[in-house]
């Protein structure tokens, strides 16, 4: 399910020309992060694009169109596991291996 919600957010995310693929994966896993704080701040999962918005990302505004697909991954998990585990990190791996 991750490497499927990865390998689609790559191709909804086109790489600028400056941008290379390390850039790339790591401004996906801030957005990871981000949704990952939204849900441990208990914001309800409709309400996250607007929560993520308010906290004034620094990524490139694109990033902000993946927010929709990469939160139900996020929502989906056990919340023990989204306080324990780094989603951004796992998230940053598994893109750099794409």
């Amino acid at each position: 399910m991750l490497r499927t919600a990865i390998a689609a957010l790559l191709l909804a995310t086109p790489l600028a020309a400056q941008e290379t693929k390390e850039q790339s994966c790591q401004y996906q896993a801030d957005v990871v992060a981000a949704i990952q704080k939204a849900r441990l701040d208990r914001v309800k999962e409709r309400d996250v694009p607007q929560a993520v918005a308010d906290t004034g990302p620094t990524w490139p505004e694109s990033y902000n169109n993946a927010i929709p697909l990469i939160t139900p991954w996020v929502y989906e998990q056990k919340m023990r596991d989204v306080r324990k585990k780094d989603l951004g990190a796992a998230w940053l791996e598994l893109c750099l291996q794409q």
